[in-house]
């Protein structure tokens, strides 16, 4: 045994969870797959620095046989292959695990990385309702008596799992002197636990793969599915896998990434602001052509976007795979009806959108909008469970076309920055605190939300960006000015002043280091730093 483990969370059910031979297994996968896993994470740095130094980027011409190649991916089993409505969040509380699997939506997303806060107690309580919804027996009492449970019909959502990416690590875990690999832990906690159940049962085991950034890591998470495969008597291409398509790398990757899992695969999904993200911290040096206008302005009928959704579906259909959408982050909000009224028209054009362009479902954040989206792909698909057959033979996307991000509409304005400012305090103080998935300003949001907001200041101070609205240089003093603003109009919201010295101000601490617009305070990931103060207990909710 090369592992310690950092203590068991006081959560029915986490010994079993944490049993020895649960651990063993994963230990079994850190020393197949942790070493290359570090190696592929470092290799990121190098890429992205020649994109930058380049301002721009191009498909691999070493795999141009795959993408001129006559393959297709493994047939979709039964249980996937209507996706129309997918609804996506947390495993943990079990009441939001439950309000997911009864929501009538085609597939839950369940979610252990953006839209979860990694506390070991929050990782252990997702996997205990994880494998309870697996065989049925999830349920919930509420302090006041209401009680939560599973529909007795057949209408229960498929369960598609969400790992953490391959950069994360889990710290109550270490193998080999070493932080366990969060993504390791994750699934194979969940695998060991619920694979030959889901298995027989036809109901997976399903996962949702993100952060990728090359078709290499793609390969490593095929040999990981293999081998876990194998050590636990299931047939070959058992599991079926979709890759969030969240990163500008894995954009010009696509058939790659599906051919590297193609007995594994099960499709690609288009996401946004982690998307958006990923241009804006591989092109950081890259100049003024690639300044974003503010977030909210960035739609997903922009030049650049429908590139990136086009070809994806393209691709997907060309391999016989699921084309997935966007989410709908609009939370229904009863006291102001006229506002959600224009929300959900909002989402209405937005689905139709998808599902004309050929994507075979669509995701959404809360159970109010599964009708609508299940409405829209409806009408399309008529009686059939997806548009796998819908090819689309007009779409060539270049590289340029994907990076035009100077052809995207909108401005940038001092109150965009406010904006950012404020969802990207607001949200990580909740993470900090216990709580992935935030309501905010009637938008679910997640971590993507607080990476773009944060990335985007950073590059506006960086490239002394002038504000449309205002006519002033977004500079590192008008900005520092803006957070101390969005901070006490935060204070006065909360109106708790220990619960905002305990996760608003190292929140807004951290968010003021990182958008400071100097090279040594970009982090990759936000999630990474404000993991360490999760872990440091500084800030243990």
């Amino acid at each position: 045994m090369t592992y310690i483990l950092n203590g068991t969370p006081d959560i029915t059910g986490a010994a079993e969870i944490l049993s020895a031979e649960a651990l063993d297994f994963v230990e079994k996968l850190h020393h197949r797959f942790a070493a290359t896993r570090t190696s592929l994470i470092n290799a990121r740095a190098g890429a992205r620095a020649t994109a930058s130094a380049s301002g721009t980027m191009d498909f691999l011409p070493e795999t141009a046989h795959i993408r001129n190649g006559d393959w297709r991916v493994a047939e979709a089993p039964e249980a996937l292959r209507d996706r129309r409505v997918e609804i996506t969040g947390p495993a943990t509380p079990a009441k939001m695990a439950i309000n997911a699997l009864n929501s009538g939506a085609k597939v839950w997303l369940a979610d252990l990385e953006d839209a979860a806060t990694p506390t070991w107690s929050n990782v252990i309580d997702a996997l205990v309702n994880l494998g309870a919804a697996a065989r049925g027996t999830l349920s919930y009492t509420s302090p006041e008596g209401k009680a939560y449970a599973l529909r007795a019909d057949a209408s229960l959502a498929t369960v598609v799992v969400r790992p953490r990416g391959w950069h994360l690590p889990e710290s109550n875990l270490s193998v080999d002197g070493a932080p366990a690999v969060g993504a390791l832990v994750d699934f194979g906690l969940h695998f060991f636990h619920n694979a030959v159940h889901l298995a027989a049962t036809g109901q997976g085991p399903f996962y949702y793969l993100p952060k990728m950034e090359s078709h290499l890591e793609a390969r490593l998470w095929n040999e990981v599915f293999t081998f876990a495969e194998s050590e636990l008597g299931l047939v070959h291409g058992t599991i079926r896998a979709t890759v969030l398509i969240e990163t500008i790398p894995a954009a010009f990757e696509m058939d790659e990434i599906l051919y590297e899992l193609r007995d594994h695969a099960s499709g690609l999904n288009a996401g946004r602001w982690d998307y958006l993200f990923s241009i804006i911290k591989t092109f950081r040096e890259a100049g003024d052509k690639f300044i974003m206008p503010d977030r909210a302005a960035v739609a997903m009928t922009a030049p650049m976007m429908r590139a990136y959704t086009d070809l994806l579906v393209a691709t997907c259909h060309k391999r016989g795979a699921f084309a997935m959408g966007g989410m709908a982050a609009v939370i229904p909000n009863r006291r102001e009806p006229e506002v959600t009224e224009v929300a959900f028209a909002k989402v209405r054009a937005d689905k139709t959108r998808e599902a004309n362009d050929g994507f075979d479902g669509s995701w959404v954040a809360h159970p109010d909008l599964v009708g609508i989206c299940a409405e829209v792909f409806g009408s399309v698909l008529g009686n059939e469970p997806n548009q796998l057959s819908r090819q689309r033979p007009e779409v060539s996307v270049s590289a340029d076309q994907l990076l035009d991000v100077a052809s995207a509409p909108g401005q940038v304005t001092e109150a965009g920055v406010h904006a950012n400012l404020y969802v990207a305090v607001a949200y990580t103080a909740a993470w900090l605190s216990g709580n992935g998935a935030v309501a905010i300003h009637n938008l679910m949001e997640d971590a993507a939300t607080a990476e773009i907001s944060r990335s985007q200041v950073w590059q506006q101070i960086r490239n002394r960006v002038v504000a449309d609205d205002t006519g002033n240089v977004i500079t590192a003093g008008l900005v520092e000015g803006i957070l101390a603003e969005e901070i006490e109009r935060l204070r006065a919201e909360i109106a708790d002043e220990d619960r905002f010295a305990r996760y608003y101000e190292p929140a807004a601490e951290l968010i003021g280091r990182l958008v400071s617009g100097r090279d040594e305070d970009f982090e990759d990931f936000l999630t990474l730093p404000a993991y360490r103060l999760l872990s440091s207990e500084l800030v243990a909710p």
